[in-house]
């Protein structure tokens, strides 16, 4: 089920994007606040408790180097992780290095994810956005159908593909070291959201109740 709900997340935004077409949201700014305070709210509640066996010193290097690597991975994605998406390019040809960047993101999504914890709801929530902003791009940008749904498809595997390889026993013996990685991933992307959607960077009041909101909810699940 939750494998489902994971490349259904993907394929949902990706279908209100074909639904609207060239249309812009006027509320993304808020869509994406929301799944950035949901998902640093997730990260905090469910995923740093579960990593706090460690000793103290290697959560940080590794917290540090989740954080170190989305910074890496951005320089190639652009940012089309916290729905920050600006590639200029008069090619149509499938876009091998925003593809792989987010699959080694996306793939990480999935190694935190298990019945112990709540994160799932986390992802959910922050990839409908971003696969809506993804899909915005392609669209504009021209790209053939059989690109955009070719890269749509595979992304949306990718997390349930990481939580899959999660199971393995080789992988298992570094599950906190992995999921430290990942709360560093998230808390640099969750935050970047918050500070990205603001028109500016400045706050106003709709975006602080629906930071608010957000934090409440992730709390309440």
């Amino acid at each position: 089920m939750k494998y489902a709900l994971l490349f259904l997340a993907v394929a949902f935004g990706y279908l209100i994007a074909r639904v609207l077409k060239t249309k812009e949201i006027t509320q993304m700014s808020l869509l994406l606040a929301f799944s950035g305070a949901f998902l640093l709210s997730m990260t905090i509640l469910e995923l740093l408790p579960e990593v706090f066996e460690m000793p103290k010193d290697r959560i940080g290097i590794f917290i540090m180097g989740g954080i170190l690597l989305q910074i890496c991975l951005e320089f190639f994605s652009k940012g089309a992780e916290h729905g920050h998406i600006h590639v200029h390019s008069e090619k149509r040809d499938f876009p091998w290095l925003l593809f792989i960047s987010l699959s080694i993101h996306a793939l990480l999504e999935g190694f935190p994810i298990s019945d112990e914890n709540n994160i799932l709801v986390g992802i959910i929530v922050h990839k409908v956005p971003v696969a809506l902003i993804l899909s915005f791009f392609f669209i504009k940008a021209k790209y053939s159908n059989t690109v955009t749904i070719a890269f749509m498809t595979f992304f949306a595997l990718m997390t349930p593909i990481g939580n899959y390889l999660s199971g393995f026993e080789t992988l298992q013996a570094y599950h906190t070291e992995i999921t430290a990685i990942v709360i560093g991933i998230f808390l640099h992307v969750s935050t970047t959201i918050l500070y990205e959607s603001s028109k500016d960077h400045k706050f106003n009041l709709a975006k602080l109740v629906t930071i608010i909101l957000g934090i409440v909810v992730a709390y309440f699940i």
